[in-house]
């Protein structure tokens, strides 16, 4: 396979530096702070300011890979402090178009264990006060988002997940809190009584700026433990979550390698036209 290899030109603090371009992405969620050897380390300036870390641009096999911790190499962001725009819009000016956003999330459903890989299909927000648009000035903009992931990245992570042995679970919705406090038990019954199956704090608005970038975007949710109403004892916490994916990060790190390999050089899903027919305030990189 061919892989797309060509130049931009990137601000950092004071220079620029001809680097080397990626068509996909991957966000790492807690615990997932690096990804690629041998990489290269670019400071992208953005209209919304840095990115949550330095973006590293490598290879798994033959495929330009950018990455980015959301929350830092130190999770020094929180999530309702996560520069969201700035790293999408960081992600695509290097080129990506395809995004993979592994994560840690909370189960709603007994059913559903610490170890368990969700691909969620449906986005609940239940965020407050985050800005979720690159489209807040210069007239009205409407982006399509009935369906938040793309379904060729599901497909292929869910079918990658099963043949190296995950307890993977195709579809779902994912609710997503403000935080950065955890679920009380009578949220977290509520929940559930909707029939939402995960809760995390940063599958929102990150799923919508990718949708307003045309980008594809999928979710790889590793469930860490029982939200709080779900199970009986004393809740989870920060340390418990950490831990946990942690211990499962190499394993993350290999099924995210196993997509990143597979996922088609060329897009046939409906993500890359989800701007299609608007007037866009200004022009995207």
């Amino acid at each position: 396979m061919s892989v797309r290899v060509s130049t931009a030109l990137v601000r950092g603090a004071n220079v620029c530096a001809m680097v080397m371009r990626a068509d996909i992405g991957v966000i790492g969620g807690s615990g997932f702070y690096s990804l690629l050897e041998d990489a290269e380390e670019i400071d992208v300036a953005t209209p919304y300011g840095p990115p949550s870390d330095t973006i590293t641009v490598g290879h798994i096999g033959a495929r330009a890979v950018a990455f980015v911790p959301r929350h830092g190499r130190d999770h020094r962001h929180p999530p309702h402090r996560i520069p969201y725009r700035a790293n999408l819009w960081a992600l695509r000016s290097l080129g990506v178009r395809q995004v993979l956003a592994p994560s840690a999330v909370g189960s709603l459903r007994l059913e559903y264990g610490p170890g368990t890989l969700v691909i969620p299909d449906q986005l609940v927000d239940r965020t407050s006060g985050r800005v979720q648009t690159f489209y807040d000035a210069g007239g009205a903009v409407h982006v399509p988002f009935a369906d938040p992931y793309c379904p060729v990245g599901r497909a292929l992570s869910y079918s990658k997940a099963e043949a190296e042995g995950w307890d993977a679970v195709d579809g779902g919705t994912l609710v997503v809190i403000e935080g950065p406090r955890f679920s009380t038990r009578a949220e977290s019954r509520w929940f559930t009584s909707n029939g939402w199956s995960i809760v995390g704090m940063t599958g929102h608005p990150e799923a919508v700026l990718a949708r307003e970038l045309a980008l594809c975007y999928t979710t790889l949710a590793l469930v860490t433990d029982h939200d709080a109403g779900v199970d009986t004892g004393e809740g989870v916490t920060q340390d418990e979550v950490f831990a946990f994916f942690a211990a499962n990060s190499e394993r993350m790190r290999t099924l995210v390698s196993s997509v990143v390999a597979k996922l088609p050089s060329e897009r046939t899903c409906p993500c890359g036209d989800a701007l299609k027919g608007i007037n866009l305030p200004f022009d995207l990189p």
